[in-house]
C-alpha cells in the first residue's frame, strides 16, 4: 500500500510533458512588456462557434491577422474552418457556416496547433474577446495542454478609455462591435466571418490607438492599464 501511494505521489507531481509545439509557442512570449509599441507583435483574431457556452460549444472557424510595427499585414493572415462535432442549426443564421459547407475543415487539434504557432510572441487582441480566448482554453483542454498564455487587450475595453472621464456611466455600458464601428466609422463589410471580424477589429484598435496617443507618448504598459472611473 505505501509503495502505492508513493507511486502515486510521484505521478501527480512530477512536471507534465507537453510537445515541443507548446514548448516552442511558451518560449516565444517572455519579456513581451519590455517592447514598444511599434515594436509588438499584435494578433487580432476572431472565432465562429456554435453557440455562446465555450464549455460545451465548438469552435467552426477561426480568422487572425497580424499587426507589427504599426502595420495591418495583410499578407499575413489566418484562417482555419473545423470540422463540426456539435452542429447548431439556430446559430447558422448567424455565421452562415453550414455542416457540409463547401469549404476545407480540419481537425479541432490541427487547427489549435497551426493558431499556436500563428500566435508566437503575440499580445492577442479582440472585442470582448474573453469569450474567444476561453473557446480556445477549452480546445486546449480537451488535447491535454494549458491555457493559452498570451497578453490580451480587450477593444471593447480600450474603446471606454477614449472618453472623457466625465462621461462615468460608459464603465458599466457594454459596446458591441457594431457601436464601436459606427462610432469610429469603420466599414462592417464582412461582419459576422471570423476572418472578417478579426480585420474589422484590427482596423478598430487602430483607430482607437490613434485616439489615446495624441500627444505621442502611448506606451504598451498604458494599454493594459485601466484607469478608475471619476464620478
Amino acid at each position: 500500500m505505501i509503495d502505492f501511494i508513493k507511486k502515486n505521489i510521484k505521478y501527480y507531481f512530477a512536471p507534465k510533458k507537453y510537445p515541443d509545439y507548446w514548448k516552442a509557442y511558451s518560449e516565444t512570449l517572455k519579456h513581451i512588456h519590455s517592447k514598444s509599441i511599434s515594436d509588438s507583435k499584435f494578433v487580432v483574431f476572431d472565432c465562429e462557434t456554435s453557440g455562446l457556452d465555450p464549455k460545451t460549444d465548438r469552435i467552426l472557424s477561426m480568422g487572425a491577422i497580424t499587426i507589427h510595427g504599426n502595420m495591418i499585414q495583410v499578407k499575413n493572415t489566418f484562417e482555419r474552418y473545423l470540422h463540426q462535432d456539435v452542429f447548431k442549426r439556430e446559430s447558422v443564421a448567424i455565421h452562415g457556416l453550414l455542416k457540409n459547407g463547401n469549404y476545407h475543415k480540419t481537425e479541432e487539434a490541427e487547427a489549435i496547433k497551426d493558431f499556436l504557432k500563428y500566435i508566437e510572441g503575440a499580445i492577442l487582441v479582440g472585442h470582448h474577446i474573453n469569450f474567444d480566448v476561453n473557446c480556445v482554453n477549452y480546445a486546449l483542454k480537451r488535447m491535454g495542454l494549458p491555457k493559452l498564455k498570451n497578453k490580451t487587450l480587450d477593444t471593447s475595453v480600450l474603446f471606454k478609455k477614449t472618453k472623457h472621464q466625465v462621461y462615468s456611466h460608459v464603465n458599466n455600458k457594454v459596446f458591441s462591435l457594431d457601436e464601436v464601428c459606427d462610432e469610429l466609422k469603420v466599414s462592417k463589410k464582412d461582419r459576422h466571418t471570423a476572418y472578417g471580424d478579426a480585420y474589422i477589429t484590427a482596423i478598430v484598435f487602430f483607430r482607437i490607438l490613434g485616439k489615446l496617443n495624441k500627444n505621442n507618448d502611448l506606451t504598451l504598459k498604458d494599454l493594459f492599464y485601466t484607469p478608475k472611473m471619476i464620478y
